[in-house]
């Protein structure tokens, strides 16, 4: 597949990696989102969504050019819907994929969003008294994207604190804050915001990657889940 200096009209974003479901098209310098929370849901809603936004933008599903969509870290089952949703689209369409991460999506919807502190730290909650932890930097030129500081890794609350307590102004994104009491305490003056990842938000490092030919085919892209043995906790209405 030749992509090289190719334009991307039609991108079709989607996210089903958490309690969330979003979807969003680009058309042109158009955007067309909707974003909902929906526990154990997203099977059912992710291609009615996808429908729905395809007659907002008055475009056809065959008309896609690429699709983004985030590849983790999430629930398993929700990582799972994401991606075979995206590679049977792309096999039909004949499409790139790219996957993004879920923790950079809400790093970046806190630096589009908030003009504190350059630094997000993003934390979901993992069960089994872990969670998937990142520290973004927001960058100082215009458009404003973040870049990861480190590597995005699952942890413990406590090793999580550890860290984040060595920057006591940054802003914060994710569950994982609410989930565990040692976490809770870096929020009590600064509630997160943004909870859940939302697929609008993967555009800037979508375009990115489409610019720098880091792009996958159907065959080739894979979930990131963290850890390396994955075991999951389930708990009652959640995965």
């Amino acid at each position: 597949m030749n992509n090289t200096n190719k334009t991307y009209n039609n991108i079709l974003i989607i996210d089903t990696a958490t309690e969330a479901c979003s979807a969003a098209i680009v058309k042109g310098q158009e955007i067309y989102h909707h974003f909902e929370v929906c526990p154990q849901q997203q099977s059912q809603r992710i291609l009615p969504m996808i429908s729905e936004l395809c007659q907002q933008a008055k475009i056809q599903i065959q008309q896609i050019e690429a699709i983004g969509f985030g590849h983790g870290p999430g629930s398993f089952t929700g990582v799972r819907i994401a991606i075979g949703t995206v590679q049977g689209l792309a096999l039909g369409l004949g499409v790139p994929i790219i996957g993004v991460s879920t923790l950079a999506a809400m790093a970046q919807q806190v630096a589009e969003g908030h003009k504190g502190s350059n630094d997000i730290l993003v934390a979901i909650d993992a069960r089994m008294s872990e969670v998937y932890f990142s520290h973004y930097r927001r960058t100082v030129e215009l458009p404003t994207k973040v870049e990861l500081v480190g590597t995005e890794r699952v942890i413990s609350p406590e090793a999580a604190a550890a860290y984040s307590s060595g920057f006591p102004e940054a802003e914060y994104a994710g569950t994982g804050w609410q989930a565990y009491s040692v976490l809770h305490a870096f929020i009590v003056a600064q509630t997160p915001t943004i909870t859940l990842p939302n697929a609008q938000f993967m555009l800037p490092e979508i375009l990115t990657k489409l610019a720098n030919q880091q792009i996958d085919s159907a065959e080739t892209a894979v979930p990131v889940y963290l850890r390396d043995t994955v075991t999951w906790k389930k708990l009652p209405g959640r995965e």
